[in-house]
C-alpha cells in the first residue's frame, strides 16, 4: 500500500503553512472570502474544475454538481475550491470547440500549476471538455478524478425514439427533401432535447466520458449515469469524498496510465461504436501521459471488438436505455478477455475488481461478441484508410455507414469553401449522382482553423427527393459523432498545408476500398507533381487571437492536433512563492 503523505508534504502547506508575509497574505486573503482559518488550515486544498456556462446546454446543471463534490470534499476534511474554466460546449460555438480543446488543456494544467492545490475534481462532458481537461491534468499530474456530465434524458417524438444529433440529421434531409413540413420541424426542435446532459447518443461526448472510464479515470461506471439521475449528484459527492483520500495516498494519473490502460479505452471504444472523433483525442492525451497510441493501435482494436451497443447512431436505443440495462461496466464485463484487468482506477481498486460484480439485464441492448449490433464483417468502429488522397491515414466508421459504398468508385465534386458548398449542391441543374465524390477541403486543424465538425457533407437536395441518403464524401474536417453515413474524415496531411487532398479537381475518380484500407484519387503521379508545381494556399491564414497562436503551432489530425510545445510528458516546475 502506497505510504500516506503527511500534511507538510501537500503542495498547498506551500502557500498556507509558512510563517512569513507571503503565508500571513495568503491567509488573511482566504480568511476575507468569510473562512474560518480552521475551515481550510491543515486541510488538503481540492480544486474543482468547473465547465459550467449558460452557453453549453450539455453543462448547465454542473454547477449544482459543483455543490455536490464540496459536500464531498468537506465529509471527508478537505477544503474545496470551485475554479471556473473555459466550457468548449460545442451547440453555440463556432466553428467548433476542437479550435478551443488546447485552450482548455492549457488553462486546466495552468490553473492547477499556479493555485494551491493538491488534487482536483474535473467537471465536463460535452465532446472536447473530456480530453481537454485531462490533457492538462495528465501534463500537471497530480490527484485528479473526472466527474462526467451524463447524457441527457430519452428523446421522443410522435412515437418515435430520437436521439440529439443523429435525428436531428435524419430530419434535416427528410425536410429539404420536403417528406416533413417547417411546423413538424418547430414542433421537433421543442421535443427532442428534454434535460440538462451530453448528447443522448453515442456521440463524442459519452464516446469520452467512457473511455476515461475504462482507463479508470472516474468512478467506475460514472459514464453511463444519465445527467438528471438522482444518482448523478450522489456520485459527484462521491468524487468529492475520494479525491481527498486520493491526495493523502498519492494517486496520480501516472500511477494509473500506460499503453494497457488506453487499450482498456479502446476496448469501450469500439464496443461502444463511438465517434470518430475519439481517435484524434486518445492520441493527444496519450502523448501527455508520456504514452506512445497511433492510428494503426486504433485499427488493430478495432478488427478485434465488434459494435456490441446497440445505441445510436450505430443501434437502435439511447443512452438512457443503455445506462438501465447495466451501463459500461455490464458492457466492460462482457469483454473482460480483451482488457487488462490489473490496471489501477481512481477508486483505488483494479478495473477488473470494479467490474466483476457488473450484470447486464438487457442483453439486447449490451450485446456481446456472439450477438453484435454490426459484425465486424458488416463494418468497424474506426476504419483507418491510406492511400495518395491521405498518405498519413483517414479515418470513417464502417458500423454507420451504407455497406454497398465500402466499395466504390465515382467522380468528385470539389469544394474549397462549406459556404460554396452549401449553395451549390442545392442546385437542381447539378450534374451529380449517387455516384459522386463529394469533397471538402481547407477544413482541417489549420485550414479552418480548428478542423470543425463539417465532414457530414451534406447530399444534394435532388438526390434526397429522389430517395438517396448516403453518399462517398470526403474531407479534411471532423464529423459529430452522432452522425452517420459513408464520411471519411481527418485527412490527413490536410489541404491548407498542401496535402494530396489540395490537388483533386472535379471529374477525377476517386477510389474507396475499405476492406483493403485504401483511398486513392486515379491520377498519375505526374499530373500530380503537376498540379503540386501550381498549388498555391487558399486557407485564410489568422495574424492575431487565439486562433493565430492555434495555425502555427497545431499538429495535423493523425499526431492528435496538439500543440507542438504541449505535446508529451515534460513536466514544469512548480511556481516559485517569494
Amino acid at each position: 500500500m502506497t505510504k500516506r503523505k503527511e500534511l507538510s508534504e501537500l503542495r498547498s502547506q506551500r502557500w498556507f503553512a509558512s510563517d512569513d508575509m507571503r503565508g500571513f497574505a495568503h491567509r488573511q486573503r482566504t480568511q476575507q472570502m468569510g473562512m474560518r482559518r480552521d475551515e481550510f488550515m491543515g486541510r488538503p486544498v481540492i480544486g474543482i474544475i468547473n465547465t459550467w456556462s449558460e452557453m453549453s446546454p450539455c453543462h448547465a446543471h454542473l454547477r449544482d454538481r459543483a455543490e455536490a463534490v464540496k459536500r464531498g470534499v468537506w465529509q471527508a476534511g478537505g477544503y474545496p475550491v470551485e475554479m471556473p474554466a473555459l466550457s468548449v460546449g460545442e451547440v453555440m460555438v463556432k466553428p467548433t470547440t476542437m479550435l478551443y480543446r488546447n485552450f482548455l488543456a492549457m488553462e486546466c494544467e495552468e490553473l492547477l500549476r499556479s493555485h494551491p492545490i493538491d488534487g482536483a475534481v474535473l467537471l465536463g462532458g460535452c465532446d472536447k471538455s473530456t480530453p481537454g481537461l485531462l490533457m492538462g491534468a495528465f501534463s500537471m499530474d497530480i490527484p485528479v478524478i473526472y466527474c462526467p456530465a451524463g447524457p441527457m434524458s430519452n428523446g421522443q417524438w410522435r412515437g418515435i425514439k430520437t436521439g440529439a444529433g443523429t435525428h436531428t440529421k435524419k430530419y434535416w434531409d427528410e425536410l429539404r427533401a420536403g417528406n416533413i413540413t417547417k411546423d413538424d420541424w418547430v414542433d421537433l426542435e421543442s421535443r427532442m432535447t428534454r434535460s440538462a446532459g451530453t448528447c443522448n447518443t453515442i456521440g463524442t461526448a459519452s464516446t469520452m466520458t467512457s473511455i476515461a472510464d475504462a482507463m479508470g479515470m472516474t468512478l467506475p461506471g460514472a459514464s453511463s449515469i444519465p445527467a438528471v439521475d438522482s444518482g448523478h449528484p450522489r456520485m459527484a459527492s462521491l468524487c468529492g469524498v475520494r479525491i481527498v483520500e486520493m491526495v493523502w495516498e498519492d494517486l496520480k494519473p501516472s500511477d494509473i496510465l500506460n499503453k494497457a490502460s488506453f487499450e482498456n479505452g479502446l476496448v469501450a471504444y469500439m464496443a461502444m461504436g463511438g465517434s470518430t472523433n475519439a481517435a484524434v483525442h486518445l492520441i493527444a492525451m496519450a502523448r501527455r501521459a508520456g504514452v506512445e497510441l497511433t492510428l494503426d493501435d486504433m485499427s488493430a482494436m478495432a478488427a478485434k471488438i465488434p459494435v456490441a451497443a446497440n445505441v445510436f447512431p450505430s443501434g437502435e436505443y439511447l443512452m438512457e436505455d443503455f445506462y438501465f440495462a447495466g451501463g459500461l461496466n455490464a458492457l466492460l464485463k462482457k469483454f473482460s478477455h480483451h482488457l487488462d484487468l490489473s490496471r489501477p482506477t481512481v477508486n483505488g481498486k483494479t478495473i477488473g475488481e470494479n467490474i466483476a460484480d457488473a450484470e447486464c439485464w438487457n442483453d439486447e441492448i449490451i450485446r456481446d461478441e456472439s450477438n453484435p449490433v454490426v459484425p465486424l464483417s458488416k463494418g468497424k468502429t474506426l476504419e483507418v484508410l491510406r492511400g495518395n488522397l491521405a498518405p498519413n491515414g483517414a479515418v470513417m466508421k464502417s458500423s454507420a455507414a451504407n455497406p454497398k459504398f465500402l466499395k466504390h468508385v465515382g467522380p468528385a465534386i470539389v469544394f474549397d469553401d462549406p459556404a460554396t458548398m452549401n449553395k451549390t449542391l442545392d442546385n437542381p441543374d447539378l450534374d451529380v449522382t449517387e455516384d459522386t465524390v463529394i469533397i471538402l477541403r481547407n477544413a482541417g486543424p489549420v485550414g479552418a482553423p480548428g478542423m470543425p465538425e463539417w465532414g457530414n457533407l451534406p447530399i444534394p437536395k435532388k438526390l434526397l427527393k429522389l430517395g438517396v441518403r448516403d453518399m462517398v464524401r470526403i474531407s479534411d474536417a471532423r464529423m459529430s459523432g452522432t452522425h452517420y453515413g459513408t464520411c471519411i474524415l481527418h485527412v490527413s496531411p490536410e489541404a491548407a498545408i498542401g496535402g494530396p487532398l489540395a490537388l483533386v479537381k472535379t471529374g477525377d475518380l476517386i477510389e474507396l476500398d475499405v476492406a483493403a484500407g485504401t483511398i486513392n484519387m486515379k491520377v498519375s503521379d505526374e499530373e500530380l507533381a503537376a498540379r503540386r508545381a501550381e498549388w498555391k494556399p487558399t486557407a485564410r491564414i489568422y495574424e492575431r487571437s487565439f486562433a493565430a497562436l492555434y495555425q502555427q503551432h497545431v499538429s495535423q489530425a493523425d499526431q492528435g492536433c496538439d500543440f507542438d510545445f504541449l505535446s508529451g510528458p515534460a513536466k514544469v516546475p512548480d511556481p516559485v512563492i517569494f
